[in-house]
């Protein structure tokens, strides 16, 4: 084989390792956390997403050399097991991953190196622990809620950071007449997009608070991504031999439960882009993971069982869009939506699973 083919095969080799097809599945996390506060995009933003991607890459490392002797049996075919990558090469990058991740989580303030050291302790504990345990979905669901936190704590950190005193004038409580705004235009979203449900809050005029307020506005948010990985979880636990038809039924129940709260529109409610492109994503969503699992629990055989775990990952796109959308964030959603092709294309070459 020529130098040049011998590096395509390495990279193939690592792209399947690292499951470069469900990467597309992770921006959103940290995009919905800012939309939970009523924020923009903003530098603590980026840095939360690529400190998202460099975390869930090493969990994707890590849990193929955790589980090498059992691939061995079941799925001799990845790389590990058939040799084109060795278990200690697996290991140290998803080091070096971990690593890189908390290091981009740092530069967005100490709250969100605490998260990010959070999610990191979560992805480990479940690759090297609690993946066989009862406790191995609650993990897997608590790692997806604590990167979509780690989103919104590193943007309400970065906004924060950019509220200073107006000269002559000492601090106020609040974003009274003692403060002013240091990015007015690109930190912070108009009002306008409001929902009026308690559990969500509206976009409004505000400058991003302390970390913890921040944690709180977007733990419902944080809730529907994770309990739709707990589901997802629990079904992947049949992709190799199959299963029962439980998992998918419950995880198909739970789908329909968390599509109707996220897109639901309250009484009194007035009509916004946000509302509206809340329905129909959530509806989206609901369709994605759906139909796979249907067809999973009419037959768990590991093929369908399989497809119905990639319609789980590939239907977080559309939820993550649904939540931002949900949270007056109409743009936000639809730069979401734009990674649905590139997924798709990454997934005809490299499976997510």
């Amino acid at each position: 084989m020529s130098p040049t083919g011998s590096g395509r095969t390495t990279l193939r080799a690592w792209a399947e390792l690292l499951r470069v097809s469900a990467l597309f599945t992770v921006p959103g996390d940290a995009l919905a956390g800012a939309s939970a506060l009523g924020v923009r995009p903003n530098r603590g933003t980026a840095l939360a997403v690529g400190a998202s991607l460099c975390l869930y890459e090493a969990g994707m490392a890590l849990n193929d050399w955790a589980d090498r002797e059992e691939d061995a049996v079941d799925r001799p075919h990845r790389p590990i097991p058939s040799g084109r990558i060795s278990p200690a090469a697996a290991l140290t990058a998803a080091a070096a991953l971990t690593a890189a991740g908390l290091a981009l989580a740092s530069r967005a303030g100490r709250p969100s190196l605490a998260v990010g050291t959070a999610l990191a302790g979560a992805v480990w504990s479940y690759d090297l622990h609690l993946k066989h345990t009862p406790a191995g979905p609650l993990a897997m669901g608590a790692a997806r809620s604590l990167d979509l936190l780690l989103g919104a704590t590193a943007t309400g950190t970065a906004g924060a950071r950019g509220t200073l005193p107006v000269p002559g004038r000492g601090l106020s409580s609040g974003t009274g007449t003692g403060m002013r705004r240091w990015m007015p235009r690109t930190s912070v979203q108009p009002s306008g997009a409001r929902d009026g449900g308690r559990a969500w809050p509206s976009r409004t005029s505000r400058t991003a608070g302390p970390a913890g307020s921040d944690v709180r506005k977007a733990l419902p948010a944080a809730a529907v991504l994770g309990a739709h990985t707990v589901a997802v979880t629990v079904v992947s636990r049949g992709e190799a031999q199959g299963g029962s038809t439980v998992p998918p039924l419950a995880a198909l129940l739970s789908t329909a439960t968390l599509g109707a709260l996220t897109g639901r529109w309250r009484r009194g409610t007035p009509a916004s882009a946000g509302t509206l492109a809340a329905g129909g994503l959530a509806a989206l969503y609901a369709g994605t993971a759906g139909r796979p699992l249907a067809h999973a629990a009419l037959n768990p055989s590991p093929p369908l069982t399989q497809r119905a775990v990639g319609g789980g990952i590939r239907a977080m796109i559309p939820l993550q869009a649904a939540l931002a959308a949900r949270g007056g964030a109409a743009g936000t959603a639809l730069g979401i939506m734009g990674l649905v092709p590139l997924a798709r294309t990454f997934a005809r070459k490299v499976s997510p699973t």
